[in-house]
């Protein structure tokens, strides 16, 4: 887990080094909650029965982005606070604008009448 200022410094690495090598470059994101480890599925059996208890003692959870990138071996990610987002989009969005290259323009086919 990085910084979200060292993770987009190290993304910008990851696309140069993949602009000299060539390969592929993996983003994803997710949303996050915090947990490490996934909660249990109930059963049939337990799915019947009331679920007020646990209702009512869970806790509101502030959500959370979980961002990765992998090129090759090389992982990295971070996690990007609710109240951090908006500053976040912003740099990450100048980051990819900055580092898309090889795109090709889509042709346009012409849709007209024929006479």
């Amino acid at each position: 887990m990085l910084e979200n200022e060292t993770f987009l410094s190290e993304l910008t690495n990851f696309f140069a080094a993949n602009r000299d090598k060539g390969g592929s470059l993996y983003i994803t994101l997710k949303r996050y909650d915090g947990r490490t480890k996934p909660t249990p599925q109930k059963s049939k059996t337990e799915a019947g029965k009331s679920t007020a208890n646990t209702a009512s003692s869970s806790q509101p959870v502030e959500h959370k982005c979980l961002i990765r990138a992998h090129l090759g071996k090389r992982k990295i990610s971070t996690v990007v606070n609710a109240k951090d987002v908006n500053k976040f989009q912003l740099a990450y969005s100048n980051l990819l604008k900055g580092n898309f290259y090889g795109l090709k323009k889509r042709v346009k086919k012409k849709v007209g009448i024929d006479k």
